[in-house]
């Protein structure tokens, strides 16, 4: 019985195996359609990358010889302007050996002691003005801030005679380069100084009381005794010097240890701020023949040097600005008119905005009516609002 009971089993087994396998088949045949649809997808895939990559290696090589020949090029220019730069540095120092060097700045004691006496015959005596200008500081109108250049102390300033809008540039107390700008335009957009003209000068300068005037640069040299040179811009040579004559010079400012001497001008021509050992408090005031460097006239002030930190001359009078070591705005404090026709009584209380620190150098250009300020290192324009000394 068992042996029959296999046998039917087998046959049923056989039986279900042929009717499954068509349906077998026709999956197997479909998952091998899938596969060999994907293997024809990665060759297409494959077959686009490879192009791909070997026109982005075409354009690689195009871009190095593009930057081979490049660099040929630029080496080409620089060893060209290497031999401009050394074809100019021939150039100059054959100038240099054409141009008489500049002269010995000798001291002439007797003309410096006629001078001396001279000027203190006069001195404290009432100013014959040369001109009508009769004008004061009402207030200041408005105020500019250029840039920021250079050091904390330094000095900026422009010719008040003629036409020329140049700007000079005197960075820090000490050095022997003035940058020259075309115009206040180039100086405000030029982030450096490679694009500014030099004026390399043939004694090194002291302070921030340097002066433009008349085409010529009025600048302190220190040599044991200080030294007012005169030196001119469209030649490059010195005119001529002047020893100051002051005995044992002191600061004239508090709060700017580095100036001795502060020339300034106005209306009326060429000043002199400066002190002396002898009247150590005060500031004192002397006017300046800007042709021969003789002092005419001088005069002790009540401006007191302590907190004063810069001043300048506006028709004859003389404005001292003081601040304090901490953070306040600077401040005219103390008026002196040489002519007597207001007192320190009579002038307005002027301020200036507090931006920074304080100024090193404040230049008043009596043709413009403006101030070129240098405050801890930040190049400010002051324009001053007027009124007659009468009407105050």
């Amino acid at each position: 019985m068992a042996p029959r009971l296999s046998l039917l089993l087998a046959l049923l087994l056989a039986g279900a195996i042929s009717a499954q396998q068509p349906q077998f088949m026709e999956y197997m045949e479909r998952r091998f359609g899938t596969l060999e649809e994907r293997i024809s997808q990665w060759h297409d895939q494959s077959s686009r990358y490879s192009t791909e990559l070997r026109e982005f290696k075409n354009q690689v090589i195009t871009m190095l010889e593009n930057m081979e020949k490049e660099q040929d090029r630029l080496r080409t220019e620089v060893e060209n302007t290497a031999v401009r730069v050394d074809r100019l540095e021939r150039e100059v120092d054959y100038l240099e050996t054409q141009n008489p060097a500049p002269p010995c700045v000798e001291v002439d004691e007797k003309l410096m002691e006629n001078q001396v006496s001279t000027a203190k015959k006069r001195k404290n005596e009432k100013y014959d003005k040369l001109t009508d200008c009769s004008d004061t500081i009402s207030q200041v109108k408005a105020m500019k801030i250029l840039k920021k250049f250079g050091s904390s102390a330094g000095l900026w300033t422009k010719d008040p005679v003629g036409s020329s809008e140049k700007i000079y540039v005197f960075d820090g107390s000490r050095n022997d380069t003035v940058y020259v700008f075309p115009r206040v335009r180039e100086f405000t957009l030029f982030s450096a100084t490679r694009k500014a003209a030099r004026i390399k000068l043939p004694y090194p300068w002291v302070g921030t009381g340097h002066l433009v005037y008349g085409g010529h640069l009025y600048y302190i040299r220190q040599q044991g005794t200080f030294q007012v040179i005169k030196f001119s811009l469209a030649n490059k040579t010195i005119v001529d010097s002047s020893v100051f004559p002051a005995e044992e010079q002191v600061p004239v400012f508090g709060l700017s240890a580095f100036n001795y001497i502060d020339i300034a001008a106005d209306e009326e021509g060429l000043w002199a701020i400066y002190a002396t050992r002898e009247n150590e408090k005060n500031i004192c005031l002397a006017k300046l023949d800007p042709v021969s460097l003789d002092i005419e006239q001088m005069w002790d002030t009540p401006c007191p040097r302590e907190n004063a930190e810069s001043a300048f001359v506006i028709c004859g009078a003389l404005y001292v600005v003081y601040n304090t070591r901490l953070p306040s705005r600077s401040r005219v404090q103390c008026v002196f008119d040489v002519s007597g026709a207001m007192t320190p009584e009579d002038a307005a209380l002027v301020y200036f905005p507090k931006r920074y620190g304080s100024h090193s150098s404040m230049k008043y250009n009596p043709k413009e009516r403006q101030i070129y300020a240098w405050d801890d290192g930040y190049q400010i324009i002051y324009r001053m609002e007027m009124k007659k000394k009468l009407e105050i």
